[in-house]
């Protein structure tokens, strides 16, 4: 099934971080790379005051389960140092998942599709760069969800760009 990954760092050496957390994503069985959008460095939104996050959005195949999934972006983000010191702070890593095929679910460890994905920039302009065609379930088009959204504070970064997985 089609899973939708963001991405996202704003401490310490954040490209670094996020293509480690692309490599590292398909370093085990189980997901299959499709595509990676570029690199948008964003103004935080919600939060303590806070330096500026780079983001990308993922896209794979996956024959995990989603908690399976959610495992495994808890443990890339460990790995990377991911501190959980204040609800939206800042971190080294963030490994959100957006949606995983057309799950809907709203267990209170995995909610799918992201809760507040429809109302995010910095996910949806990455998304809609690497899949034109993207829908969120139960929301719509990412590119007519796009339209309603502000877009300031959201910057292409072209000087950084991530290496699809080997």
């Amino acid at each position: 099934m089609r899973v939708v990954l963001s991405l996202g760092s704003n401490i310490g050496r954040r490209a670094d971080y996020l293509q480690g957390a692309l490599d590292a994503l398909f370093d085990a069985p189980g997901l299959t790379f499709v595509a990676v959008s570029p690199v948008y460095e964003t103004d935080p939104v919600g939060g303590p005051d806070q330096d500026a996050y780079l983001n990308a959005v993922v896209i794979a195949e996956s024959t995990l389960a989603p908690h399976a999934l959610l495992d495994r972006a808890n443990s890339i983000e460990n790995a990377f140092g991911r501190e959980r010191l204040e609800r939206w702070g800042p971190r080294t890593l963030d490994v959100d998942l957006i949606m995983v095929g057309g799950v809907v679910s709203d267990d209170p460890a995995l909610t799918l599709p992201h809760p507040r994905a429809h109302e995010r920039a910095f996910v949806l302009i990455p998304w809609a760069q690497a899949d034109p065609a993207a829908d969120l379930p139960g929301h719509g088009p990412v590119s007519e969800l796009l339209a309603g959204l502000d877009h300031t504070g959201v910057r292409l970064r072209t000087d950084l760009p991530l290496e699809p997985p080997a």
